[in-house]
Order: C-alpha cells, then sequence, then structure tokens
C-alpha cells in the first residue's frame, strides 16, 4: 500500500502541473521494445490529468532499416546523417511512418493527435570543407500553431523533419528538434526518454561533490555539475561519435542549453523503466537523471502551514530515538529558530537555531527525509544555520546527540562537555538519555 506521503505528493503535483508543457522526445529504441505501449498508456494519462503534451519519436533506426532496404548507403558525420537527395523521399516516408504509429497508438487509448508540418528548416550546407547534403538545421517553429493545437486538447506529433521556404524538405536531428521545440514554447519539462538511459557509476564516471542515489544513480545535476561530468567523461578524438559517452554527452549539451534558454527542467530517464515518465513527474527524486538551473530546492524559514510536514520528517527520528519528541505547539512556539528545505512546494528537512541568553546558539531538531538525504541537505542546512548564528553574533555554537556524533565530527564539530552548555539547557539534560555535547571547532566569527 502507497505512503500517505507518497498519495500527498501526487495531488501536490496533479495541482502544480496542470496545464503545464510537457515535451517529451521517445527514442527508436523504446519505440520500438516491449514496454512502448505502457510509455503511450502513461502519455495518455498525463494527457488526461491536464498536462499539455508533445510527442518528438526519434526515427533513426526506422530511417536506416527503409534506406538499407532501397540499397541506399548513408554515413554519418558528428553524428548527422548524411545523404544525397535521391534518399529524401524514404526518409520522409520513415519519419512520418514513426510519427503515425505514434498517433494510432494515442488514438487506441482515446487521444486524438495531430502530425503538422510546424518546422522551417534550413540545409546545413557545406562545413569544413564537407558536404552535409539532405541533413537540415531548424530556422523556426510556428510556435503559434503549435499552441492553438494545444489549446484545442490534441497531441501535436513532430516528424524529423523540416521544409524551407520553397518547400524543400530537409533531415533535422529529433534530440535537437525535441530541444528547439521545448524552448520555442517555454515547455515545464523537456523528457528524453532513452533506452538505457540512465547515468550511473557503473557506466560513467562521476566526478567526487555530484549526489547519488544508493543504487549509484544520479538523479540531479545543476548545469555546473553537467560542466564536471562531461569533463570527466570527455570522448578521445579517435573515440566513435556513435559511442555511448559520445551521445550521452550531446544528450547533457541539449538538455543544458535548453535550461540556460528558459526550459524549467530537463530530464534523462529510461524507457527500459516501465512507468518512468509518471515516476519522474509525479514524485520529488523520480527515477531518472534531472538537470535545473540552481533554483531546484531552497532552505527558508518555517511557516506555520508547515508544521504538519516537518513533524512528518521528524517522526522516524523520534520514533529511533535520535531526536526528543516535538509537539505542534513546540514548534508553534519557536517558530522563528526553524529552516526547512523545500523541493517543489514539498518540505523534506528540517532544523533548528535555538539562541541562548548567555550567547550560546544550538543547532537541534536536524532531520532529512531518508528518500533525500544522498542529496547533501543535511549539511546545506547546518552550513545555513552556521550563517544564521553569525549573523546574530553568537559567542559559540553547539548541538547535542545521541547517534550522529560521527556525522557532526565531519562538519567541524568536536567534543565538549555538559558543564559547557548554558544554565537553561543544561538544566533539561538527563542522564536517562545522555546526550552528547559536540561545539563548533573554529570561532563563530570566522
Amino acid at each position: 500500500m502507497s505512503s500517505p506521503e507518497n498519495i500527498r505528493n501526487v495531488i501536490r503535483y496533479l495541482q502544480k502541473f496542470k496545464n503545464a508543457l510537457a515535451v517529451i522526445y521517445l527514442d527508436d529504441k523504446t519505440i520500438e521494445s516491449p514496454l512502448y505501449s505502457s510509455h503511450i498508456r502513461d502519455i495518455a494519462l498525463l494527457h488526461e490529468a491536464g498536462l499539455k503534451v508533445v510527442i518528438v519519436p526519434g526515427a533513426r533506426r526506422r530511417i536506416d532499416d527503409i534506406l538499407a532496404s532501397a540499397g541506399i548507403e548513408c554515413e554519418y558525420k558528428n553524428n548527422i546523417r548524411v545523404t544525397d537527395a535521391d534518399a529524401m523521399p524514404l526518409i520522409k516516408m520513415a519519419a512520418f511512418d514513426v510519427s503515425n504509429t505514434i498517433m494510432t497508438s494515442l488514438a487506441a487509448n482515446g487521444i486524438t493527435a495531430i502530425i503538422g508540418n510546424w518546422v522551417r528548416a534550413r540545409a546545413r550546407g557545406v562545413l569544413n570543407g564537407f558536404d552535409y547534403g539532405t541533413a537540415g538545421e531548424i530556422d523556426r517553429l510556428d510556435a503559434e500553431a503549435v499552441r492553438r493545437v494545444l489549446d484545442d486538447g490534441f497531441i501535436p506529433i513532430f516528424p524529423c523533419i523540416g521544409w524551407n521556404t520553397v518547400g524543400h524538405p530537409y533531415n533535422i536531428s529529433s534530440i535537437l528538434l525535441a530541444q528547439q521545440v521545448a524552448i520555442n514554447l517555454g515547455a515545464d519539462k523537456l523528457f528524453f526518454v532513452m533506452q538505457d538511459g540512465g547515468i550511473n557509476t557503473s557506466r560513467f564516471t562521476v566526478p567526487a561533490g555530484i549526489a547519488l542515489s544508493e543504487s549509484g544513480e544520479i538523479p540531479a545535476m545543476d548545469l555546473e555539475e553537467v560542466d564536471l561530468f562531461l569533463k570527466a567523461n570527455a570522448v578521445n578524438a579517435d573515440e566513435k561519435q556513435e559511442s555511448e559517452r559520445a551521445s550521452m554527452a550531446s544528450l547533457l549539451r541539449a538538455s543544458q542549453e535548453a535550461c540556460r534558454k528558459g526550459v524549467t527542467r530537463t530530464h534523462i530517464v529510461d524507457g527500459a523503466i516501465d512507468g518512468v515518465l509518471p515516476c519522474e513527474i509525479f514524485s520529488d527524486l523520480g527515477s531518472g537523471t534531472m538537470i535545473y538551473t540552481s533554483n531546484y530546492g531552497k532552505i527558508r524559514s518555517m511557516l506555520q502551514t508547515d508544521i504538519p510536514a516537518v513533524l512528518g520528517v521528524m517522526r522516524p527520528f523520534v520514533e529511533n530515538g535520535k531526536l526528543l519528541p516535538r509537539t505542534e505547539k513546540d514548534l508553534f512556539s519557536r517558530l522563528g529558530d526553524y529552516v526547512v528545505y523545500e523541493l517543489d512546494g514539498g518540505v523534506h528537512a528540517c532544523a533548528a537555531l535555538h539562541i541562548y541568553e548567555d550567547g550560546q546558539a544550538e543547532i537541534a531538531a536536524v532531520a532529512v527525509d531518508e528518500a533525500f538525504t544522498h542529496m547533501g541537505i543535511g549539511p546545506k542546512l547546518i552550513d545555513q544555520l552556521i550563517k544564521n548564528a553569525r549573523e546574530k553574533k553568537v559567542s559559540s555554537i553547539f548541538i547535542m546527540t545521541t547517534q550522529a556524533a560521527d556525522w557532526f565530527e565531519k562538519l567541524g564539530f568536536v567534543q565538549d562537555s555538559v558543564e559547557s552548555l548554558p544554565q537553561e539547557r543544561r538544566v533539561i539534560w538527563t542522564k536517562e538519555r545522555n546526550s552528547k555535547v559536540y561545539r563548533l571547532s573554529h570561532q563563530v566569527g570566522q
């Protein structure tokens, strides 16, 4: 049975993303996979839940198969298909065939989709002496026409074909098309659904400092962390452009650029996981890797309306004896002492700074939702409270703990005596609980 908090998260995200716009790229391997119909059903459910959805299907394998069956050879340059003009009718046929597959599948789920020619393109041309033939680049999108389709309740589908002003077609990158559609429409979310799309320690080098899940996956990276990841996984000059590292690098750069140009968040998710799209949308951590700007998650002062959620975060720590029990009245009476960590409107961590008459300050009630411990939220809360204490010019900072001494030592606290506590704090210390006192080792003013 689902936990109450999971249900609350779903309701919260339903409210948050009603009428939000999601651009979804489905790679061709996902379209050909056994889970394809499940992903289409999930997209239909998202649409029915109030999200506006745009689909950009990948068609590389289908195009390659049709060209091969016609005896037409093509080559790839910088991961771009290069053919002559004779191949273009077959490329168009394959691209629209894949789009028709998506449209038919959505119709089977009661959803009306429209395939449109909303993309104006131009020839990629000759670069450094190399002729890219029928490969094209996006010139502009008819965003207003797409918005009208969305407002009418339909799902637009973009084949990977664009036309120039005189009607000549060009083959364009589906990934870059998805990126540009998301940018031009001001999408709230851009999804890249890829087979084997997980970014984890088993497949890539993960730089120190990037948070990992227990299974070694990277749940999220900000734009600076993406740069670190790309540097750690740099592609060698002689490495094939279709290699796993090269393909992921291209995908991450496209995600970065989308975020820099206004897309709220980009998600790279594994199409081999059933339910990956609703899980990524309707849960705080999801199951893929999210690329985001620096406004993801924040520490702020606790509000009265946060108290039930904060008590929920504290509950496991109270039950295992790490925290003293607190009531709603207790929290309300010291409302100004508490800070919380908020992510997408949900509270997932808390801590408090209590200042005593003798000028000492206590960091207390530190609790982080277990599902978020890998994100480094705890140290961020401590750093914020230390900063707050310095601004208030306290004389020293201490904590009291029964089970987290090692964790606090890593953060610069050293053991001290109970006798060093402020008088009002010392009188409520008990031998039965036997909490240890740890004090910040360097001067508060430093």
